[in-house]
């Protein structure tokens, strides 16, 4: 079973993701809270596997309790107008980022892909934050052209499947590699990139394709 933790201070937003989750079959909702604080202290103490942070909310806001939780992997939950934060969020150890009013089946996708150690990325979030601000697009494309050019032509390939929200096992299935060899080349990318993770990489190359 993974076991989820909510964390959202609109209770009704809270109640709705728990059905959800709760009608998985595989994903225990051991908590919720309705603030950054309560989060992060009921993800240690229960011992979590993904928590869904709300990014706005008291006492301690989404971002700053992905800095604090550690080896909990995080999916933050956004709206419509939250692109800036979402921007910031990248710069923690996030594995994914998905709209409050997705779909339930993606809700499941993005707590499963979490917790097997993969990225996550919702496409509206994705557009959103890359078209938030036009007047850097170029800047950003270029940077990323010049740190995806330290790639060879097969770690550049794993990439491409990594951004399509891939898991290791999918990837390598089609790049014919075995999972474990999947698994030294997303760590290798991100080293040469200068990514923290899966979901920093994928917008790199969203990004250069921009």
């Amino acid at each position: 079973m993974i076991r989820v933790l909510i964390a959202d201070d609109e209770p009704l937003i809270t109640a709705g993701i728990r059905a959800v989750l709760e009608s998985a079959g595989d994903i225990e909702v051991v908590a919720c809270a309705g603030d950054g604080r309560a989060a992060v202290l009921a993800a240690r103490r229960l011992h979590v596997d993904v928590a869904l942070l709300d990014i706005a909310m008291p006492v301690l806001d989404g971002l700053a309790a992905a800095a604090e939780l550690g080896e909990t992997r995080v999916v933050m939950l956004t709206a419509f107008g939250d692109e800036e934060n979402v921007r910031l969020a990248l710069q923690r150890n996030v594995s994914g980022f998905i709209l409050k009013s997705c779909d339930p089946a993606e809700l499941m996708r993005a707590v499963r892909a979490a917790h097997a150690g993969h990225a996550y990325l919702s496409p509206e979030v994705t557009r959103h934050v890359l078209g938030m601000v036009s007047s850097d697009a170029g800047e950003r494309g270029r940077d990323a052209e010049r740190r995806l050019g330290a790639l060879t032509p097969r770690e550049l390939d794993v990439l491409r499947q990594v951004a399509e929200g891939l898991s290791n096992a999918e990837v390598g299935r089609r790049v014919h590699m075995s999972e474990a060899t999947v698994k030294t080349y997303v760590s290798r990318i991100l080293t040469k990139l200068g990514c923290a993770n899966r979901v920093q990489a994928a917008l790199l190359l969203r990004d250069a394709a921009s």
